[in-house]
């Protein structure tokens, strides 16, 4: 249900002109950091991808992928919406080693999406994938990782400060690691969101860990396909955002299932019907390497450092009427 907060007083500190720029700079800077932090290059990846490969990110279950069908193969594809699946497989056929990793420009389409300020039917993100080994397949790489992403965030921001004085966002390097359950034990009597608002306000930097499993209230969290990240070993940065007042998820990461693990979350999440599918095949059969990855927002970013109030402000996509009233009654340019 599409819902626009507009913050009191809001103005954007950017002409839409100056704005163009300095969604190059943030997209540029961010890039040339998480490469060289991460030990990452820049791949080719898919729009689509066939619908019986097991390719396509399932997300939470219950999002529909654009499909269409292809008139020389009579075969279908789909719009991806994520590349999580994909770029293990990339890894393991492009013969990377354990250390290096790749990125990729990711676009998708995910129409059954909110419509809210921070969310559109258009996802653009940075998608990375790392390998890794039995000896960095644990929490402490995953934190350090999550450090450097981080580290990459605040120096980009930086670098758009320094050109544009009137920005004046503020974020704080220092991050803080809670587990869902942690947040479920201080915060018994909130919502899943409310808990990371009331975490954030006081943190303003952190990195939610354990995303997907239920918790002792027999509740979850929040809903992670059970086939890419590791739900013991996964999690969302987030920062306060002060223009919106509440957590703001920049990316989702983790490292990513084995064969052990698949096998157990495959089972707790009814989609043991997938164990025929070729990519999960390969985990069960231990043909993939081991790896880390996650996505990061490019328009998500663009809003946090830019201090904008509105996705649509760093991205061009299609709005409801409610949306496009509320955004131009207080001034609100939608790109």
């Amino acid at each position: 249900m599409s819902k626009t907060i507009i913050p009191k007083g809001y103005k954007s500190n950017l002409t839409p002109y100056q704005t163009q720029g300095a969604i190059e700079l943030v997209k540029r800077n961010f890039e040339n950091e998480l490469s060289k932090s991460l030990n990452l290059i820049r791949v080719s990846a898919p729009l689509f991808v066939d619908s019986t490969s097991g390719l396509n990110d399932d997300l939470n279950g219950f999002e529909r992928p654009v499909s269409f069908d292809i008139l020389e193969t009579k075969t279908e594809a789909q719009i991806v919406h994520s590349l999580a699946k994909w770029k293990r497989v990339a890894l393991s056929k492009y013969g990377f080693s354990v250390g290096e990793g790749l990125y990729t420009n990711m676009n998708a389409i995910r129409r059954d999406e909110d419509m809210d300020n921070i969310h559109s039917i258009y996802v653009d993100q940075w998608d990375w994938e790392k390998v890794i080994d039995e000896n960095t397949r644990n929490i402490e790489y995953l934190k350090t990782t999550v450090k450097a992403i981080v580290k990459a965030v605040c120096n980009t921001l930086d670098a758009v400060k320094a050109k544009y004085p009137n920005i004046k966002t503020s974020l704080c390097r220092e991050v803080s690691f809670v587990t869902t359950q942690q947040l479920e034990d201080m915060y018994p009597t909130l919502t899943s969101k409310e808990r990371e608002d009331a975490y954030l306000k006081e943190h303003k930097t952190a990195f939610i860990m354990q995303i997907g499993d239920v918790l002792k209230s027999g509740k979850k969290h929040d809903g992670r396909a059970p086939d890419y990240d590791d739900w013991q070993l996964n999690g969302d940065i987030m920062f306060y955002n002060e223009l919106l007042g509440h957590a703001f998820e920049i990316s989702s990461m983790g490292i990513r299932v084995d064969a052990k693990s698949l096998d157990t979350q495959l089972t707790k999440a009814n989609c043991d019907n997938r164990r025929n599918l070729s990519y999960h095949k390969m985990l069960l059969n231990n043909e993939l390497p081991l790896t880390m990855g996650g996505g990061v927002g490019q328009s998500r970013l663009c809003m946090l450092l830019l201090s904008m109030a509105h996705i649509g402000e760093v991205q061009v996509s299609i709005w409801d009427n409610q949306t496009k009233e509320a955004c131009e009654k207080a001034g609100i340019k939608l790109l």
